[in-house]
């Protein structure tokens, strides 16, 4: 009679890393040790946030809420009210504003949007990057359904994110004189130079069997008809607009203030007005739409939050710290009590 065949043994290969014998430092967190550690975070953090917060400081910011402007038409009602049936419509509407500073240099002119979720998931994957690559195909990624095919042909750019660009106009005027604004050199430059390119040859050729996005006015080849070279899928506005933002209320970049004549030295204090060519329908989801004009420091725009991270943690770590040399000092282990024992895998329990 055969012997019974022995059991396969689970028992893991006899080497040192397998069975844990690999050296390792483990050190014991006692109060006199984490206490140092508590300290110096707190004495680094929060001067950090402190310095934070006085360079935020500087930085000059304007907003106005233009979302319930007036249709210079008909003053009766609001832009909003005037296209919200049709957003083939258009309306102008002009905001007296003032600024009460001058604004050093160098300037930035931002829109913001509200209750506004470029974070949706659906939202976010609905686009085709091998289009905006240059890659132009007759058929265009899943992803961009329903937005990828109109009048029986492709939508180029495709999408969710692209049928949505911003489309308003604004244009600030000082002393009855459009304030010099740039469309260029407002998008990443790796957007740019990397994940947007232009198919080969004439834009107006490349793009004859596709289909502009639905909710657009022009074609991608007119999105900037000063500057050809800012057309097709390497047009900065479309770049910024299709970096999706994090959160329902956010900023993107519109235009750079153009600093020479009378603006060299910056935004003078003074009357404004905001010209606007209002397109873009916001009030339907109770969103609203602002114009921000702001400049920068060294940590970049205003942004409060950061600093204030930086000292809430500090003291947090000082609070702890601080508890820990009560404890240390109330419960301080005699010299009697000998050298704590270095417990090993090879440490008997006798």
């Amino acid at each position: 009679m055969l012997d019974a065949q022995e059991p396969k043994s689970k028992k893991p290969a006899d080497t040192a890393f397998k069975q844990q014998r690999l050296p390792a430092w483990q050190p014991i967190l006692t109060a006199r040790n984490v206490m140092p550690i508590f300290f110096a975070v707190a004495a680094a953090f929060v001067p950090i946030g402190i310095g934070l917060l006085y360079l935020t400081n500087l930085v000059q910011e304007f907003t106005l809420d233009y979302t319930y402007c007036k249709n210079v038409d008909n003053l009766t009602e609001s832009c909003a009210e005037h296209i919200k049936s049709n957003r083939n419509l258009s309306c102008n509407c002009i905001i007296p504003f003032k600024l009460e500073e001058d604004f050093s240099p160098n300037v930035f002119m931002y829109y913001g949007l509200t209750n506004y979720y470029q974070n949706h998931r659906r939202y976010v994957k609905s686009r085709d990057d091998f289009q905006l690559l240059g890659k132009l195909s007759k058929t265009p990624s899943s992803d961009c359904a329903p937005f990828d095919y109109h009048n029986n042909k492709p939508i180029a750019p495709c999408g969710a994110i692209a049928n949505s660009l911003f489309s308003d106009n604004l244009t600030l005027v000082y002393n009855d004189k459009p304030v010099p604004l740039l469309r260029t050199q407002i998008a990443w430059e790796s957007d740019k130079n990397i994940k947007y390119q232009n198919p080969k040859g004439d834009l107006k050729e490349a793009f004859k069997d596709f289909e502009k996005p639905i909710d657009w006015r022009v074609n991608i080849w007119e999105l900037d008809k000063e500057n050809d070279s800012n057309n097709g899928f390497e047009n900065e506005d479309l770049i910024v607009w299709m970096r999706t933002a994090a959160l329902p209320d956010f900023r993107k970049l519109y235009r750079r203030i153009e600093h020479k004549n009378e603006f060299k030295n910056g935004l003078p204090k003074g009357n404004y007005k905001l010209v606007i060519e209002y397109n873009y329908p916001v009030a339907g989801f109770g969103g609203t739409k602002s114009l921000i004009l702001s400049n920068t420091s060294f940590t970049g725009g205003r942004n409060l939050f950061l600093g204030y991270a930086y000292i809430v943690v500090g003291c947090c770590c000082f609070l702890l710290g601080l508890m820990f040399l009560i404890l240390h000092i109330k419960y301080k282990p005699s010299a009697n009590t000998g050298d704590i024992t270095i417990v090993s895998p090879s440490t008997s329990y006798q």
